[in-house]
């Protein structure tokens, strides 16, 4: 069946999945695009169905599928050039464990943007257990998108500061601070937790006192700062490096 109006309950609750309000209510998320959608199928998430364009001739991986107009596809998506296809995702849910490996502390990052492009680059250096306080919407469609499907392979886990400390109690915290050691000469420990802080403030009181060591890029004098997620790839690939 063909589905055009914007108006549709369906096509309604898809469209919701652009706000976190929709999908805290449905537990979903969007996935959009070609390449997205495969890389979804290929980590195993669990998808709740596929919605596709009316023109849409790709693979639809044998799952459950609506067909929708081109008005009611675009009601949907929120990107401003769909390519036909999007998937309504189940959004894993991880309880808040001690971590297995080095991993990543997001405190206050709140640019949908930078959580995204964190995540990807976490997952390209091998940091796949995240813990965020009080940041962005990672299942956010401009994070999703700026993760380039890191978010399909991350281990995601959320809580507030206090339960996220409690877990990572056990690791070293690396505090990334204007006022830290210099990366480039720093000796990390075998296993550690690397923690970025809000754009413009930077780590909370609570995660700086309780951070072992305290690291910085060095910069210009004529720059004062790096975006997050710029420094966050630094210091990822630096501390892997220094550990051999």
């Amino acid at each position: 069946m063909l589905i055009l109006s914007r108006n549709n309950p369906t096509v309604r609750q898809l469209a919701s999945l652009k706000e976190k309000k929709g999908r805290r209510d449905s537990g979903t998320f969007l996935a959009e695009g070609e390449k997205m959608v495969r890389e979804c199928v290929e980590s195993g998430l669990k998808i709740v169905r596929l919605a596709v364009r009316e023109d849409y001739a790709g693979d639809t991986y044998s799952l459950p599928t609506i067909v929708l107009g081109a008005d009611a596809f675009r009601a949907i998506c929120d990107e401003k050039t769909p390519q036909g296809i999007a998937a309504e995702v189940e959004i894993p849910s991880f309880p808040l464990t001690a971590p297995e490996h080095s991993c990543i502390l997001l405190d206050g990052v709140s640019d949908p943007a930078n959580v995204g492009a964190i995540v990807r680059t976490a997952v390209a250096a091998g940091y796949e257990e995240l813990y965020l306080i009080g940041c962005a919407d990672p299942f956010s469609p401009k994070s999703v998108r700026a993760s380039m499907s890191g978010i399909f392979f991350a281990k995601v886990m959320r809580g507030e500061r206090g339960e996220v400390l409690e877990a990572l109690k056990d690791i070293p915290l690396i505090a990334a601070d204007m006022d830290g050691e210099n990366v480039f000469s720093f000796t990390p420990p075998e296993k550690f937790c690397l923690c970025i802080g809000n754009e413009g403030n930077g780590l909370s009181d609570d995660v700086q006192k309780t951070a072992n060591r305290t690291v910085r890029i060095p910069m210009g004098k004529h720059t004062e700062s790096l975006n997050a997620a710029v420094s966050a790839g630094i210091l990822m690939y630096e501390l892997k490096k220094q550990r051999g």
